[in-house]
Formats: C-alpha cells, structure tokens, sequence
C-alpha cells in the first residue's frame, strides 16, 4: 500500500477566542505540496483570523499546527519566515527608493563589522526572480514598476527566503485584467517549482480559474476542504459559504416617504466609477460589497470628505466642500475607525456628545453647561449607553457602547442623514441588535440613513433597498423583502452574473 505524501501544512483543532467572541473554532484540515490551495469565506468568517496565527501574528487559544509533518508554533512573523512560511498582504511592502535586488534582499543582508558584504545571496535572488519573472531588472528602482511587478518582487523575495508555503491576500485587488494573467503566470510557476500557495479572494471566478484545491470557511468553522474538479461552479461554493438561510429579520416598513433627500450623480475618483443613486426620507438604504469595492469612497463622498467629480445635493441644495457644510447641512458620518475618526477617547461621554454641535448650547458667548449635562443624560437614556457616569472616559467602554456614544453624537448634531460605514463592526450580538433598533427607530422618526455594510446579513435586516458595489461601480440595486435573493447578492458582489436593470 503507497503511503500517503505528508502535507505540507496541517492544522488539527486550531481554536482563537478573544473576549466575548470565538473568531476560529475547532478549525481542522491540510495542504498538499505543491498546490495553489484557495481559502473562502464570507468577511468575518475567521481568514484573517486563521492567517494571522499561521504567521505568528496571533497565537491560538488551542490547536496544534504542522509544516512538512514538523511541529509548528511560530511566535511571531520571523519565526514564520524561518518555519517556512512568508506573506504577501494587499499593502505592498516594498521601499521604492531602493532597487529591485536590494528589495529582494532587505532585511536578509549579510555584515561584518557593521558594513554589508557581497554573498551568494544577491545571486540567489536574482535568480530566483529571473526564474520568476525575468522581464523585471534587477538594477531597476522600485519606484519604476507597476503595481503588479512591485508584488511579483514581494513573491521572488519570499520564494528566495526559502518559503516553501506563501500566503497571497487578495493579491489582485488592485491590478488590471492583464496584470491579474501575468499574476496567475507567475504563481503557476511557484507551484512547478515546488512551492505550495494559499490563494485568498472573494472573487470565486479566479478561485476556479487558478486553485487546485478549496476551503471553505463560515462563522469561524471549517465547512469543506475539496478539490475544485470536485465543486460544481461557483453557485455551490456559495451555498457552502452561506451555508443557511441569511437570517432576514426585516420587515417591510410603510413609513418610508417618497419623498428624495438625496441625490449623486455620477460620482467619479480614483475608484469610484460613475456612480449615481438617490435616497428617501426615512429610508435605510444599504451599500454592500467586498473589501475595496467603494463603500467607505461613497460615504466619504457624501460627507464631503473627500473630492469627488459628479454631484450630491441634499433637501435640494448641494452639500458643500467639507465636513463642516456637510454638517451643516444636516449630514452625519459615523466613520469605520469609531476609536480614531469619531471619537476623542480621552473625554467624558458628555463631552464627546456634544462636540458636533456646540452653538447649540452657546447663547451671546457663553457655553451653558447645564444643558450640556442634560442633552448627554438624555442620549445615554435614549441610546441605552451602559456607563455608570456621562463623566466617564469614552475609552474605558465596551466597543458597542463607543459606537453609541459616535452615534450619539451624530444625532446631537441634528443630522437629517445619518451615514454609518460598517456601525458594528467588532461590537457584541447584543450591541447589534441594540444599533439595529436604533437604526430602526431613526427612519421610522424621518431621518434617512444610509448603512455601509461589509456584512451581508445585516444589510439584509435592516436596509429597504441595497445597492451592490464591484470595484467602484454600482452593479445594481435590489430592493428588499421575502424575494432578495442572498445567494444571487454574493454572486454579484464576487463578480458574477448581474440583473437587467428593470
């Protein structure tokens, strides 16, 4: 009997629990050499989670993990990089100012007496690009390449460190169609070279194009390991991903006016592409797509943020040049990064309150901090705030009860629309429904919001209409209830089969 070949990387019961939450459970499967081994999963089904503990970012609660039939226990990226196994995220890691073979070779060089010295390893290097891709000069300055060939140099430097697993990130996020084959091209010729890659993406039509073998992850578990010959298209690799019924708590609301407080039209930037949408008084309108798909573009676009071609008007006049317009306007964002970007963690709730609207409590000069208390006692009642004092430190709560304290804030401001960019990202399935009901509460008020969601199942509870977002442009827009198709939404947003307009 032919022993089987050992993988080259097993994980068994590979389990990580942060507080409140278990982002990867009881994870079990492994990796044959030499294969380009793709990893699925819906955002927040446990990848990132599951990567940063293969590269030593993160150590598991339990579990055991193997290279080449070897104990595994990297305690931090170095130990990886020796244990065999490199990574290529979607931020480049290159310095332009240097040279491709001193990129190749950074933080590799050899010394004596603290001067660098030639070695084997600059020939090594260069070979192991030249083997790669050999259309790339060595002498050239970084600064010079494209974005495909900068990554094709993170590849050459990590094969030539001896890696014999690299993990790829989305690699082709942000490449053209003609990169993306000289990509695919390159990473084929890793394999054949004896170097096994784990492919991540969302976009299923490379997975099937590139992979030899898929896992699929959901809600932190392991859901399938197989062969791709052995998957039926992409429409039952989402069924996998999905794996159940989104649950869709949302009900068809009557309160939802005709009226439209916003309009875009043709918005246009770097990513953006010729976007154009409106919204309703009292609607919750959702924006959902993958990472880099233009979500947080649009919500900083509306909030004058960020210059953008095109137009937005709001109650019939445009919104204006900043932030400060938008405001006034009556427009709010509750950005993605609640800590940096909307809060002043080290002031009270009270003061992190009221800090969007100030000439509300100001008469001929003078600050009336009597009513100052008062407003911030009466959003901590309204938004179910948990903090034992309005006088208490916003970074001493819980996540949830910051992005209530950000919402809060929105809301003292006055803002007839509220722009909330993933509103509960790292809070608790309490908080969330507590947001959820706020949310719900807002539009059956009048106020208009618009929830830019990475997270399927909630703009599938909480949104009346959803417009779907690839790379930049508006794909198309569904409208919600018993007919929105999950299924049909994920194979949008991966890039799959649109809707005719009606």
């Amino acid at each position: 009997m032919t022993a089987q070949p050992t993988p080259v990387l097993q994980v068994e019961g590979l389990t990580k629990d942060f507080p409140g939450v278990r982002a990867v459970d009881d994870v079990s499967f492994s990796i044959e050499r030499s294969t380009i081994h793709c990893l699925v999963g819906e955002n927040g089904a446990g990848k990132s989670t599951l990567v940063k503990m293969l590269t030593g970012a993160l150590r598991p609660t339990s579990g055991t993990m193997t290279v080449s039939g070897a104990p595994y226990e990297p305690h931090n990226p170095n130990d990886a990089r020796r244990g065999g196994i490199a990574t290529l995220f979607q931020e480049l890691h290159v310095v332009d100012q240097l040279t491709v073979q001193e990129n190749l070779t950074l933080g590799m060089e050899r010394s004596r007496f603290g001067f660098l010295v030639s070695s084997d390893l600059d020939d090594r290097v260069v070979g192991t690009l030249a083997a790669i891709e050999p259309s790339i000069d060595p002498s050239a300055r970084v600064s010079s390449l494209s974005v495909a060939q900068k990554q094709i140099v993170e590849i050459a430097r990590a094969a030539s460190s001896g890696a014999s697993v690299i993990i790829m990130d989305e690699p082709t996020a942000a490449l053209s169609e003609r990169e993306v084959e000289r990509l695919f091209a390159v990473i084929r010729r890793l394999r054949e070279t004896d170097v096994t890659v784990i492919y991540i993406s969302h976009k299923l039509d490379e997975i099937f194009e590139l992979g030899d073998a898929v896992t699929v992850l959901r809600d932190g578990r392991h859901i399938a390991t197989r062969p791709l010959s052995q998957v039926a298209g992409p429409p039952e690799l989402i069924e996998m991903m999905i794996g159940r019924a989104v649950l869709q708590n949302y009900t068809p609301r009557t309160t939802v006016s005709e009226e439209t407080v916003l309009t875009a039209d043709g918005l246009t930037n770097d990513l953006l592409k010729d976007v154009s949408f409106h919204i309703k008084r009292g609607e919750v309108v959702g924006f959902y797509g993958l990472v880099g798909a233009g979500k947080t573009e649009i919500a900083r676009a509306l909030f004058a943020a960020d210059k953008v071609a095109g137009s937005i008007e709001f109650n019939g006049r445009p919104v204006g040049r900043s932030p400060k317009d938008a405001i006034r306007s009556g427009i709010a964002l509750v950005p993605e990064e609640r800590r940096t970007q909307g809060l002043f963690t080290s002031l009270s709730v009270r003061r992190n309150i009221s800090v969007m609207n100030t000439r509300k409590l100001s008469s001929s000069g003078v600050f009336r901090s009597a009513d100052e208390k008062a407003a911030a006692i009466e959003y901590v009642r309204k938004l179910s705030i948990a903090t034992d004092s309005i006088e208490k430190y916003a970074e001493k709560l819980s996540g949830g009860n910051q992005q209530k304290v950000v919402l809060a804030k929105c809301l003292f401001a006055d803002a007839d629309l509220l722009l909330l960019d993933e509103p509960t990202r790292g809070v608790d399935v309490g908080a969330k429904t507590e947001i959820y009901d706020i949310i719900r509460r807002l539009a059956d008020s009048g106020t208009s919001v618009a929830v830019f969601s990475s997270e399927l199942e909630e703009v599938l509870g909480i949104c009346d209409r959803i417009f779907l977002l690839v790379s930049g442009s508006l794909a198309e827009e569904v409208k919600n209830g018993p007919d929105a198709d999950a299924a049909h939404i994920l194979n949008v947003v991966t890039g799959g089969e649109r809707r005719a307009a009606p």
